[in-house]
C-alpha cells in the first residue's frame, strides 16, 4: 500500500512540474528579440533604405541607421537573408510594395558555406561527403535572379561584397569569400551596380575588427563596417 505522504509528495512534484515551465522554455520568455530584426516606423520626407544581408549585415544596422538618423529611414527583413536560395524564397516580401529609394544587399557567406551528406550544417570542407551550399554557378544564376527582381523597384541598387573567411572558421574555406566576389563583380558589372567592397576594407582589418577563427565581428567592428556602409548609401543618396 502507497502511503499518505508519498502520494503527496507525488502529487505536489506534478503540480511544481506542471507550474515551472522547462529550461528551454525559460531560455526563449528570457531571450529578447533582437533590436536589428525589429521594424522601424518611417520618418515622414526622408528616403527609403533597405539592407538585405546576412548576419554580417545584422551585425551593422543599428549603427549603419544611428549614422543616417535625420537622413534616411533604414529597413531591414525580420529576418538573417541567408544564401541566395533563401533570398529567391523571400525577395517579394521583403521588398514589399512600398518604394525603396536605396537597397544596399549582399549574399555569399551562407552559399559558399559547407554542408554536410544530410544537409549538416557547417560540415568539415575537407570530407568527401561535404557540399557548398549553393555552388558558383547556382550562385551566379540565383543572383542574377535577384538582381532582376531589385531593379523593378526602380531603387539604386549597391552590392556589398562578401566579407573574408578568416582562418579556423567552421564550415568554410578560406579564400572562396574572393572566388564568390568575382562571380558577383560580374553579374554587378552586366547591370552597372557599384560595390560597396567591405572585402577589400575587411580582409587588412580582420584581427582587429573580427572574431577570431569566426566570419562575424565584434560589437566595435560592426559599427566600422557600418560607417563603410553608411558612407556608400549616403554617396547614393546624394546622387
Amino acid at each position: 500500500m502507497i502511503k499518505t505522504s508519498s502520494i503527496i509528495t507525488l502529487l505536489a512534484m506534478l503540480l511544481f512540474a506542471g507550474l515551472c515551465p522547462s529550461n528551454s522554455e525559460a531560455q526563449k520568455k528570457k531571450r529578447k528579440p533582437n533590436p536589428s530584426l525589429q521594424p522601424i516606423e518611417d520618418v515622414a520626407g526622408l528616403p527609403r533604405v533597405l539592407l538585405i544581408g546576412d548576419s554580417i549585415s545584422i551585425g551593422y544596422t543599428l549603427p549603419v541607421r544611428a549614422l543616417l538618423e535625420d537622413k534616411a529611414n533604414v529597413h531591414r527583413p525580420n529576418a538573417n537573408c541567408g544564401p541566395t536560395t533563401r533570398g529567391l524564397s523571400g525577395i517579394d516580401k521583403w521588398l514589399g510594395d512600398k518604394k525603396w529609394d536605396v537597397i544596399h544587399f549582399n549574399w555569399g557567406l551562407h552559399d559558399l558555406k559547407y554542408m554536410g551528406s544530410k544537409n549538416e550544417n557547417l560540415a568539415n570542407p575537407k570530407n568527401s561527403t561535404s557540399h557548398q551550399q549553393v555552388p558558383p554557378a547556382e550562385y551566379e544564376k540565383n543572383l542574377r535572379a535577384l538582381v532582376a527582381r531589385m531593379k523593378k523597384t526602380g531603387a539604386k541598387l549597391i552590392w556589398c561584397s562578401t566579407t573574408p573567411v578568416p582562418e579556423g572558421a567552421k564550415g568554410r574555406v578560406v579564400g572562396d569569400s574572393a572566388k564568390y566576389n568575382v562571380i558577383a563583380a560580374k553579374v554587378m558589372a552586366d547591370n552597372k551596380i557599384p560595390t560597396d567592397d567591405l572585402y577589400a576594407f575587411a580582409k587588412p582589418r580582420l584581427k582587429k575588427i573580427g572574431k577570431p577563427a569566426d566570419v562575424h565581428y565584434t560589437p566595435e567592428g560592426s559599427k566600422t563596417l557600418a560607417r563603410e556602409v553608411a558612407a556608400s548609401i549616403s554617396k547614393a543618396l546624394g546622387k
